[in-house]
């Protein structure tokens, strides 16, 4: 039994940041990420990039917890889980929202669909252009709610990831157009 489970593992990808490799050795996402392309109309660069810096492409990733008395592994700072690292609220507003409600966070075709709807919610409600993976990346991580109220504004880490993420997406288009 243990041995099947295993066999059901995704191993992350051994080079993350070389997109053309990471289609290579995970060839249903390079169809996965078309799809939520497709329907959502966020480009394949962008949702691999968020995944990138959310979870380095490992299924099961969790936010690191926090310590008790300095030491201590105690709570984990929110819910997110995932390759999207979709928190709990989030995961279920886009299940009731598609009516994919068997969707599971540690599938990557579900967390590429995610990515993809929660950047056009974000784009409908925000005005953010789809094809900006700066503002996009800050509408996710702040929500759109905290977006709106410009709740990254001061956060100078956020504003660095968020610039990151985007130079992420720059590389992995131009890397596409080579590979493909």
């Amino acid at each position: 039994m243990l041995v099947w489970l295993a066999g059901c593992a995704t191993v992350p990808p051994s080079a993350p940041d070389q997109i053309c490799r990471v289609f290579e050795e995970n060839d249903d996402w390079l169809d996965d990420a078309q799809e939520a392309e497709e329907r959502w109309g966020i480009e394949v660069p962008i949702l691999m990039a968020f995944m990138r810096h959310e979870s380095s492409f490992r299924d099961d990733a969790k936010p690191p917890r926090t310590k008790l008395l300095w030491f201590i592994p105690w709570k984990r700072p929110s819910s997110a889980y995932g390759y999207a690292q979709a928190t709990d609220e989030a995961w279920d507003e886009y299940r009731r929202s598609t009516g994919n409600r068997w969707a599971d966070r540690d599938d990557f075709d579900d967390a590429a669909d995610f990515i993809g709807w929660f950047s056009d919610a974000s784009h409908r409600e925000l005005d953010i252009p789809k094809d900006d993976p700066y503002r996009l990346y800050l509408a996710y991580h702040a929500g759109r709610g905290g977006y709106r109220r410009g709740t990254y504004s001061g956060n100078a880490r956020l504003l660095e990831t968020a610039k990151r993420v985007r130079e992420k997406a720059e590389r992995y288009a131009r890397d596409l157009q080579r590979c493909s």
